[in-house]
């Protein structure tokens, strides 16, 4: 609950926008942390801090837990169970939330990400703790989107960039403390706590927060009270989800009759991308097209990318683990940074310059990453590059989130949420996906995640996934100019 209070401590800093006239506003000079909204800002940001801690925890115990339940062999599925569920959940709840409003779909997330985390926590087999993963990440997803909703009809205009930024911030603590806590935990306790512990820890956060969404978010908005679930947008979410999933599972075993299941996924996945995301998504149409493309571009190439630091400077430089790891610590810092950044009131005008600024410092970021497979590159400088493509990151990422909202229509909050969060996920497989396989491709090795060991790794693998990221960045910056509405 530390974190907690020191963010929103500088979020009590942050100067209001200027009144919105349409916003139901107790008081102009309202912050995020005044009378009226100070349970709910501090009961949602504890609910995201929990979710941050748990994610950036789950990786360290991950290895122990699976080489206990003898299931090394399926070890992969346990992250990917965990993302084609989020798919499904998120757009579930953007159904949901317009439909019936946010309470209901943040409450049923809520549970099921505990249940999901119980589950695992107690797994006597694998396939259980996959399960326990699969429940986890429908929850996931209905959480995420249905907090973006909260925002949108709790909060006015002006106080969005705010709350956005302590959403960004509360990964901060977490993504430094998160590994070496459950490190402890795992080693003194034992890896199931990690998992069951959390469950205990949401009850206050949703305590202070849902009698506040109660009163300010309930219920449907004008117009859609009593319309039905969009089974179509259901199915395609099926869809993508299973599509999604497939199309790892061919990316994780190259072998030539893993195009089978590569073809299937792409079938499933292209009709319900085209379906689920806004009209033009995909040709970077002007207005809420390009921010939704944005987001996943940004997202996916940057992802991608950070997956590889860390195995690269254990295989190429030497490096402990924990070293590696603490070579994107610094980036929690200045991603919540960046975040502030544009929530301050007056670069509201230069919004997509700011954005812009974000994708070209990602790139250059991504660029520069494979400069330490030369010797004479200190392994530092990968910390330092990573920590401006983390600025960068804060200026897009929560920048795209308030121009969603300021380019939705209060029925289709819900829907554009979760195309915003479908696009954002989406991106990470398919670019993962393609980057895992160029790596295996040239010589990469037998790949653990994220950064534990890989065994003769090829310096040209690493140099495969990091520039066409760069260029997937470039990209993005691109699409930042076609924001808005010529």
């Amino acid at each position: 609950m530390a974190a907690v209070d020191l963010t929103l401590a500088g979020m009590a800093l942050l100067e209001p926008h200027d009144t919105d006239v349409a916003d139901h506003v107790p008081s102009g000079g309202e912050t995020v942390l005044g009378r009226s909204y100070r349970a709910l800002s501090v009961g949602i940001v504890s609910v995201v801090l929990l979710i941050a801690f748990e994610a950036t925890a789950v990786g360290t115990a991950m290895p122990v837990a699976a080489r206990e339940l003898n299931g090394v062999g399926l070890y992969a599925f346990a992250f990917s169970g965990y993302f084609t569920t989020s798919l499904f959940g998120m757009v579930l709840a953007g159904q949901w939330s317009d439909r019936r409003g946010p309470l209901g779909a943040l409450t049923s997330g809520i549970a099921a990400f505990a249940a999901g985390l119980m589950v695992s926590g107690t797994a006597g087999v694998m396939w259980l703790f996959i399960l326990g993963r699969a429940v986890q990440g429908f929850g996931g997803g209905l959480v995420i989107v249905a907090l973006y909703v909260v925002v949108g009809r709790a909060y006015p205009v002006r106080l969005r960039p705010a709350i956005m930024a302590a959403f960004a911030a509360s990964w901060v603590v977490p993504s430094i403390v998160g590994p070496l806590a459950s490190g402890a935990v795992t080693e003194h306790l034992g890896w199931r706590w990690v998992f069951v512990g959390i469950p205990l820890l949401v009850v206050f956060p949703l305590a202070l927060a849902l009698p506040q969404i109660r009163r300010r978010a309930a219920g449907p908005v004008d117009g859609a009270e009593g319309a039905s679930f969009d089974r179509r947008r259901i199915r395609l979410a099926l869809g993508i989800s299973l599509g999604a999933g497939l199309l790892q599972y061919a990316a994780q075993d190259l072998r030539p009759l893993s195009v089978l299941p590569a073809l299937a996924g792409v079938a499933l996945l292209v009709p319900a991308v085209l379906g689920l995301l806004p009209r033009g998504t995909y040709r970077a149409a002007r207005g809420l097209p390009s921010v939704v493309l944005l987001r996943g571009v940004a997202a996916g190439s940057f992802i991608a990318a950070e997956s590889f630091v860390p195995l690269m400077l254990v295989t190429q430089r030497g490096l402990s683990p924990t070293l590696a790891g603490f070579s994107l610590a610094a980036g929690g810092g200045t991603w919540a940074l960046g975040s502030w950044v544009q929530s301050r009131p007056r670069v509201e005008p230069y919004r997509e310059r700011l954005m812009t600024v974000g994708m070209v410092l990602v790139a250059a970021a991504i660029a520069a990453a494979p400069s330490v497979l030369v010797d004479g590159v200190p392994a530092w400088s990968v910390a330092v590059a990573w920590a401006f493509g983390c600025f960068g990151m804060g200026l897009v990422i929560s920048s795209s989130s308030v121009l969603l909202l300021q380019l939705s229509a209060p029925e289709e909050a819900g829907t554009n949420s979760a195309a915003l969060q479908i696009s954002d996920g989406l991106s990470n497989v398919v670019l993962l996906s393609a980057g895992g396989a160029a790596f295996a491709a040239l010589g990469g090795g037998t790949v653990t995640h994220a950064a534990t060991e890989a065994s003769g790794s090829h310096p040209a693998a690493f140099a495969a996934v990091f520039l066409p990221m760069a260029g997937v960045a470039l990209v993005g910056a691109w699409v930042t100019t076609r924001l808005r509405v010529a």
